[in-house]
């Protein structure tokens, strides 16, 4: 039985105590609220880590994740945040190769692969990232450059690591811009994502992998994406920012 996630993506949005608030009906709501078995993942910047953990410790349903972890253990990279450092907190999940990773900070699959390396070591489960561009599409090369993301990153990985991957597909030409892909594209992609992993690993290690939508999702569409036999929840970007929305999506189950 496959995990079904949706995760909220702060990305660079809430000061500290904006974040804390938000947090705290989030947890009102969902207490009151939510009643499947989904699991909710809260993942804002570095410096709501802390005290949104303290916020949640006590909450079954809720977990906490990071946006983004160090390619490296420890040492002398300025800025960075280590997978150890989120493991002290402790973080549960960690977003890897997100779009505007790749594009603003130039992460490459080389990097990612040595992200997702760290996290597994370490007990955390990593979101992995892939999607491709409006032009990508309009070529009809998606399905191809998606398998190439995949493959580069993290099929490298022995079956018992890979059972532990999170993947979310993200078409970065419907990631803030209000368009979103019919429930029927973002299907097609993640079946070919399950029968690409069932070709490497076998039908039961991509029967039981979670594949998450990242593109847009609100609580007017989340039903019908929620629904398709393949995607099994969402990385939510700016309707994680609203506690309305957010458990509104949840409960689209």
């Amino acid at each position: 039985m496959r995990d079904k996630i949706v995760a909220g993506n702060w990305k660079m949005n809430k000061t500290l105590s904006e974040g804390q608030a938000l947090t705290s009906e989030i947890l009102m709501m969902t207490e009151a609220e939510v009643q499947a078995d989904i699991k909710i993942v809260i993942i804002p910047s570095f410096i709501h880590l802390q005290s949104i953990q303290n916020l949640i410790s006590t909450n079954r349903k809720i977990s906490l994740g990071a946006q983004n972890c160090a390619f490296r253990e420890k040492g002398a990279y300025t800025g960075e945040v280590s997978v150890e450092m989120l493991k002290s907190i402790p973080v549960e999940y960690v977003i890897v190769g997100h779009s505007e990773r790749r594009e603003y900070f130039q992460e490459d699959a080389s990097i990612l692969s040595q992200k997702v390396d760290l996290l597994l070591s370490n007990g955390l489960t990593p979101i992995f990232c892939c999607g491709e561009s409006l032009s990508i599409r309009e070529e009809g090369k998606h399905i191809d450059f998606v398998k190439t993301q995949i493959e580069k990153s993290l099929f490298h990985l022995p079956t018992e690591e890979f059972s532990k991957i999170v993947i979310a597909y993200e078409p970065i030409w419907a990631i803030g811009t209000g368009k979103t892909a019919t429930a029927q594209e973002t299907q097609e992609m993640h079946h070919h994502i399950r029968l690409l992993v069932a070709e490497k690993y076998g039908q039961a290690i991509a029967d039981n992998l979670s594949i998450l939508y990242g593109g847009s999702v609100k609580p007017a569409n989340a039903s019908e994406l929620f629904t398709q036999q393949d995607i099994d929840g969402g990385l939510i970007g700016g309707a994680s920012l609203k506690s309305r929305d957010f458990i509104d999506i949840v409960k689209s189950f």
